[in-house]
């Protein structure tokens, strides 16, 4: 199979880069295929009038006056599987979502729905048919004819600019260069290309272009027809965006809140390259595309771009960003053997570098930089350069983890050299004996703890012998200097410590672990334990509860096995998982894993300190960090991920000749806990050149999002084996929803350039139902089958009987919820839209409907009532009486969470209180009852699970009460703004009652 590349244009693979290019595709007709209501398929040839006022097809067994939709009775084009017909489960997996579309048409809201061939056609027909229902009415003429563009009188007067004589043409050189600054990202080649081809046909070659040909090739280089057909969506005003077009388009599809006028227009100016746009307020098609490519319309959530978390926890519910010390060793990517691995790793937010001490030649201690003996840097040079980098990416602390390898003569040298460096940095206070838990990062802004082994109380002299640390050994080995025999007997191997350098250790005093129950009866909270990546993984598997419970109180840090000779890395999330603060990272090796380290600590300002999950936090809940289920008291979440297109796709490092094609296609990762790890892939692009379009929905369930990364890989399908071009990752929490543009990244982690996907993100609660099709079991699941959370019996009498008191309210919340739920769903569904809208769309959607009518609107929304019915004058048809009655219940399911949910809120959190106090007299009680072993475990277990579960059905109920009182807020937000709403001002208790949305304390 060798790849080939075609330089000529295919007739058929014509680019629709404009209205009048739909509309002309849609008079010349295609084959369709019809969908009837018994789920039957017939192909139709479909065509345009030449008068535009009706589509047509045939053959049909009607008289060619039935067989038509005139286009002044559309209501609505959807796009996608949005009609009970072609959800239906005969069809859904028949063909993909994007190549169906349907017509809503007539006074009784009847819908044709079509199947295309491809996702391009449907882009054609709907686009073409919006256009025509938007502005049939008043020109039946061709869009295009008579008055330029905004678009066309900008590009010429570009043009006119580089005309430097006046002569009304260019030199192509200077229209190639034109393009390309106006596109950076490019090729020249291509512009080149589309030039020839143009002249060509034209039959006007030479060395110059005329203005009218570089309009055309600027117009088919640089339209892209996705983001086209997105500004034709929301346009209510031809091929540009109004003030309040834009304003709806980043309310209700990127869920931008407080949106005003003044910042829509701020955007135009910023963004529109015309003149004349930018005076009237316009946003066409140039200048929406490079909104959606700016910063300003970034997938990473910008209010992560600086420290966003509460900083004032405890050390140990953190993760924190940790290097290995081999982060030093020479490598191609860090480049020459020196001490530069330092500063890249603190530029990178990294706030915990490990330092191996060994003898050095001139009687000062040094470290090794690479695994050859010439390549030792003296100690007292890298402890300058964290001085000066220390605190430059973060100003939170940085812990620098101490292997003594060398004499004790050398380690006075080291800590003199610690003292004299770093001064008033160096955090030297005892620990607090009154207190439980280490201090938080906002409290030790600006300090370095040095972590290392501390000499007993009992010591007294200048120096004495503490147990050595496994760590360290695997550079001895490869250095020759692993002269220090272990012990006789199996024994821990022992080593001298200087009493200087033990005086630098305070709070994070290295000790050996023993056994969880060792360290939950003795180990102090100041006290911290090194893993080998594989006693790590074994505690991991084996028991990760307990390992979870260790780290709420206690730092441990996990360092890579000793047998990864090549600097590979481990996977961070194993351990992640289960707490583990500090997952030592060789930051030199580029991959996988060190993409899911770096994607995960871009959070919180990149500051190096990201705060754990609550569940692994609080004293008492059950968390099973190998769960493959949901958890108790975590609301699952849905990823809808539609991986739209690719901009700029570089060829594979190392791929062959110049006309090798790149035939993409794109991998979702999401890693996080075993019931979250999963990957979806597109299908291949094939011969799409640098910008292939995938268009394709992918969909994830997310059970614990605040441990959850998701990974796009973009790969080349190649026989020999698939190669990689770009990646990017990022935590779940920063995802924006929306059309958004993911900024593409080397193996290394370098930004790319210009390359780019575009997809759209949204992220809904599970029980709003996944996509349609999905939702039969789900969604309308009735009350008696319905999925209750429960209590476990402990065992214990007094206990259950608190936590029985809890079984009615736990089914009320449940209850409540799914109810207004269910009610959205169905609400949603009827309207067309997906369960990923919000309720802005829906009530626009049913405005759209009413306003397209010849008649005057039968509905309407009475805003002078908190809860605002949705009232019918006279007669309605089928479809719109069945949306009233959804509306109708959906608003009273709301009313009644609204309503209710405080007192049933209380009930729980008096529960769970009630529980509490149990838990300081648990230990007294189980001696008393006499539980020990396997049951103690349980009844152990089960009051976690029942506290957690408490907790986090309070949570949710006070979540649904506050997202009920939203969608309140947005039904009469968008009932003022669309003209159904009568009886107007927004409603005042509204706003106050909108107050609860503030996120729930701890």
């Amino acid at each position: 199979k060798k790849k080939t590349v075609s330089f000529s244009s295919m007739p058929n693979d014509r680019k629709i880069n404009s209205t009048a290019a739909c509309i002309s595709l849609m008079l010349e007709g295609c084959e369709l295929k019809k969908v009837r209501s018994n789920s039957r398929m017939y192909s139709r040839f479909f065509v345009l009038d030449a008068d535009m006022r009706s589509v047509r097809w045939e053959p049909s067994k009607k008289d060619s006056e039935k067989a038509k939709i005139e286009i002044k009775s559309v209501k609505e084009v959807r796009v996608g599987k949005k009609t009970p017909v072609l959800r239906s489960n005969g069809l859904s997996d028949q063909f993909p979502d994007e190549c169906a579309f349907s017509i809503i048409y007539g006074d009784n809201y009847e819908s044709l729905d079509l199947v295309a061939s491809s996702a391009d056609v449907v882009s054609a027909w709907v686009m073409g048919l919006r256009y025509l229902v938007s502005y049939g009415k008043h020109s039946p003429e061709a869009p295009g004819t008579g008055h330029p563009s905004l678009r066309t009188s900008w590009i010429s007067s570009v043009f006119d600019l580089a005309d430097l004589d006046k002569s009304g043409r260019i030199p192509v050189s200077r229209a190639v260069q034109l393009i390309k600054a106006l596109n950076p990202g490019m090729k020249t080649s291509t512009i080149e290309l589309k030039f020839k081809e143009l002249q060509k046909a034209s039959e006007r070659p030479g060395a110059e272009v005329a203005c009218d040909l570089f309009v055309e090739a600027y117009c088919e280089l640089c339209t892209r027809p996705e983001i086209f057909f997105l500004l034709v969506q929301f346009s209510s005003n031809k091929e540009y965006l109004g003030v309040k077009d834009l304003l709806m388009f980043l309310e209700v599809e990127q869920g931008m809140e407080g949106v005003t006028e003044e910042k829509c227009l701020e955007i135009v100016g910023k963004y529109e390259p015309s003149k004349e746009g930018r005076e009237k307020g316009y946003l066409a098609i140039d200048g929406f595309t490079r909104y959606l490519l700016s910063a300003d319309c970034s997938i990473f959530d910008p209010q992560h771009r600086k420290v966003c978390q509460d900083m004032a926890q405890p050390l140990s519910h953190y993760y924190i960003s940790s290097a290995h010390s081999a982060c030093l060793l020479e490598d191609n990517f860090w480049g020459r053997s020196d001490i530069s691995g330092y500063i890249s790793a603190l530029g990178l937010g990294c706030r915990s570098i490990e330092l191996v001490l060994w003898d050095g030649p001139e009687g000062e201690p040094v470290v090794y930089t690479s695994p050859s003996a010439a390549s030792c840097v003296p100690f007292r040079a890298v402890v300058g350069l964290i001085d000066q980098h220390a605190f430059t990416a973060s100003a939170y602390p940085l812990i620098l983890c101490l292997v003594v390898r060398c004499s004790a003569p050398q380690q006075r040298l080291a800590a003199q050299c610690l003292r004299k460096t770093l001064g008033d940095k160096l955090y030297l206070e005892p620990p607090n004996p009154v207190a439980s838990y280490l201090p938080s990062p906002e409290q030790l802004k600006g300090r370095i703890l040095i972590k290392g082994k501390k000499l007993p109380p009992s010591c007294e002299d200048s120096e004495g012998e503490v147990s050595d640390e496994e760590e360290g050994w695997e550079l001895a080995r490869r250095l020759g200097q692993e002269d220090r025999e272990a012990p006789e007997g199996g024994g821990p191997r022992r080593v001298r410590l200087s009493r200087e350098l033990s005086e630098l250790v305070s709070l994070c005093q290295a000790v050996p672990f023993q056994d969880f129950e060792s360290s939950r009866r003795g180990q102090r909270y100041w006290e911290m334990c090194s893993f080998s990546e594989v006693e790590a993984g074994r505690f991991a598997n084996e028991c990760p509860a307990e390992l979870v419970s260790y780290n709420k109180r206690f730092l441990s840090r996990v360092y890579p096995s000793p047998m990864r000779i090549d600097a590979s890395n481990m996977n961070p999330q194993d351990f992640w998982k289960c707490g583990c603060q500090m997952v030592a990272m060789n930051y030199q090796t580029p991959g996988l894993m060190m993409d899911l380290n770096a994607g995960w600590f871009r959070q919180n300002g990149a500051c190096g300190y990201v705060l754990r999950p609550a569940i692994m936090r609080e004293e008492v809940s059950y968390f099973s960090a190998n769960a493959k289920d949901s958890l108790p008291g975590v609301p699952a979440q849905l990823l809808h991920l539609k991986v739209i297109s690719g901009q700029n796709l570089p060829k594979p490092k190392g791929s062959g000749a110049k006309g090798e094609v790149v035939e993409p296609y794109v991998c979702a990762e999401i890693h996080g806990i075993p019931a979250d790890c999963a990957e979806h892939r597109t299908k291949t692009a094939l011969q799409s050149g640098d910008n292939p379009i995938f268009d394709e929905s992918l969909e994830f369930q997310i059970n614990l999002p605040e441990l959850a990364v998701l990974r796009f890989v973009v790969l080349d399908d190649d026989y020999i084996g698939d190669e990689f071009i770009a990646q990017y990752t990022i935590p779940f929490e920063c995802l924006q929803p929306g059309y958004r543009h993911v900024p593409l990244q080397s193996l290394a982690g370098e930004p790319l350039p210009h390359a780019t996907l575009f997809v759209h993100v949204a992220i809904t609660d599970r029980r709003g139902g996944g996509k349609g099709h999905r939702r039969g079991l789900a969604g309308r699941r009735g009350r008696r089958v319905r999925e209750y959370t429960s209590t476990k019996a402990t065992g214990i009498k007094a206990i259950d009987e608190v936590f029985r008191t809890a079984t009615q309210p736990l089914r009320e919340a449940t209850d409540l919820r799914e109810n207004v739920q269910n009610a959205l769903v169905s609400f949603k569904e009827l309207c067309g839209l997906t369960p990923a809208a919000n309720m802005k769309q829906c009530i626009l959607t049913v405005s759209t409907w009413l306003l397209h009518s010849d008649s005057t609107p039968s509905v309407t929304l009475n805003l002078a009532e908190q809860y605002p019915p949705m009232e019918a004058q006279g007669p309605i048809p089928d479809l719109l009486r069945k949306v009233l009655t959804a509306y109708e219940t959906m608003i009273q399911t709301s009313r009644t969470l609204i309503e209710s949910a405080d007192v049933v809120y209380g009930k729980l959190i008096q529960a769970q209180q009630a529980g509490m106090d149990f838990h300081k007299e648990l230990h007294r009680i189980e001696t008393k009852e006499g539980l020990r072993g396997r049951k103690l475990q349980k009844a152990l277990e089960s009051f976690a699970w029942n506290i957690t579960v408490l907790k986090g059905q309070a949570d949710l109920l006070k979540h649904a009460k506050a997202e009920a009182l939203d969608n309140l807020w947005q039904i009469h937000n968008a009932g003022q703004s669309c003209g159904i709403g009568r009886n107007g001002s927004a409603s005042p208790e509204l706003s106050r009652l909108r107050a609860p949305l503030e996120p729930i304390p701890e």
